[in-house]
């Protein structure tokens, strides 16, 4: 098993310096690692530099002065660039890491809130085996690095994606990276799984914070509306206050998912709507997410039992179940599981 341990990351590179990307650079700095940052700002370069962060304009300038060519390549870098820019970045990886993408063990992961289209993304610049997909699981309505914190991510859960691909020792490498000196969780799961359950808990509600701002705004009583506004109205839209942009292709990038939840939404609505209309009860629709309210109130965990980390020991890679390992790590998830650390001298997980 040590030949499948994978290794303690101590260089980071992050791709796109904005809110997530800041903070993941920032939170490493704090805790030692030596990170470099690419961001065509000069503005975010300098602010990046002033905390640490050695900063190029781009990922050829960067593997120049850092020599990627001659193998020095990093454990891992971070991608944090908008989706319609992630094929050129997985390009310009491929031809700035060359072999040591494959050969070197680099990982190559990404903070993105779609999974799918980026794994894609990578496979189709040849980078399929060095990619580890990850969506840390916090944010806020601001953007930017100038609203990036180090502390944003402490204590962060973080979805860790898998696939027949995944390679263990990368998928180790990750998963020490966000237990460690990101001081996260994570979740093990599939990039569809992901994908469906991001549109549930993220981008359905960033719509539909929107589209309770639309409404505000067309009402002919919107000052005063809003000067009545308190704790319901603030909570309900504080996401519909992020940039618009963002939203918009957040949204879009996950548009097989999120249409089909906004068209149940629509009809929901449109069912109640129909029984206020004729004076009907309409008490199982407020009823209805009873279990989900229990769940929240036992602090927002939504799986089952907690798992033996010795039972889990060796599943990563482990000889003597093939591929079988990554199916046993899904299941494991899919039962509650949240990895809370990695076995530095098995590679085992400890779970919560």
């Amino acid at each position: 098993m040590s030949a499948l341990v994978g290794r303690e990351a101590r260089t980071v590179a992050v791709v796109g310096l904005g809110l997530v990307g800041g903070s993941v650079a920032r939170r490493l700095v704090d805790q030692g690692l030596d990170v470099v940052g690419v961001d065509p700002s000069a503005a975010t370069r300098t602010a990046a530099a002033a905390v640490g962060v050695r900063c190029a304009g781009s990922i050829g300038d960067l593997a120049v002065e850092c020599g990627w060519s001659a193998g020095e390549v990093p454990d891992v870098v971070v991608v944090a660039v908008p989706l319609r820019a992630m094929a050129e970045t997985a390009r310009e990886l491929a031809s700035a890491l060359g072999v040591g993408a494959t050969r070197g063990g680099v990982v190559l992961t990404d903070v993105g809130s779609v999974k799918a289209p980026v794994r894609e993304a990578f496979a189709a610049a040849g980078l399929a085996g060095s990619y580890v997909g990850a969506h840390p699981m916090a944010g806020t309505e601001q953007s930017g690095f100038a609203a990036s914190s180090a502390q944003m991510l402490a204590g962060a859960r973080w979805a860790v994606t898998v696939d027949p691909a995944t390679d263990a020792q990368r998928l180790q490498t990750l998963l020490r990276l966000v237990t460690g000196p990101l001081g996260g969780s994570a979740v093990l799961l599939s990039d569809a799984d992901h994908d469906r359950a991001t549109a549930l808990v993220s981008h359905v509600p960033h719509v539909l914070a929107t589209e309770l701002l639309r409404l505000v705004g067309r009402s002919p009583v919107r000052d005063v509306a809003l000067g009545l506004a308190a704790g319901s109205f603030r909570d309900g839209t504080r996401v519909g206050r992020t940039d618009p942009r963002r939203t918009e292709a957040m949204v879009r990038d996950n548009a097989n998912d999120v249409a089909p939840l906004l068209r149940e939404v629509a009809r929901d609505l449109a069912v109640l709507a129909g029984r206020l209309e004729r004076g009907e009860d309409i008490a199982a629709v407020f009823d209805e997410p009873a279990p989900v309210r229990e769940t929240l109130a036992r602090g927002g965990d939504g799986g089952g039992d907690d798992v033996d980390a010795a039972g889990a020991a060796g599943a990563v890679g482990s000889a003597g179940h093939g591929d079988d390992w990554r199916a046993r790590l899904l299941a494991e998830a899919a039962a509650g599981a949240v990895v809370v650390g990695v076995d530095a001298d098995t590679g085992a997980l400890r779970y919560a």
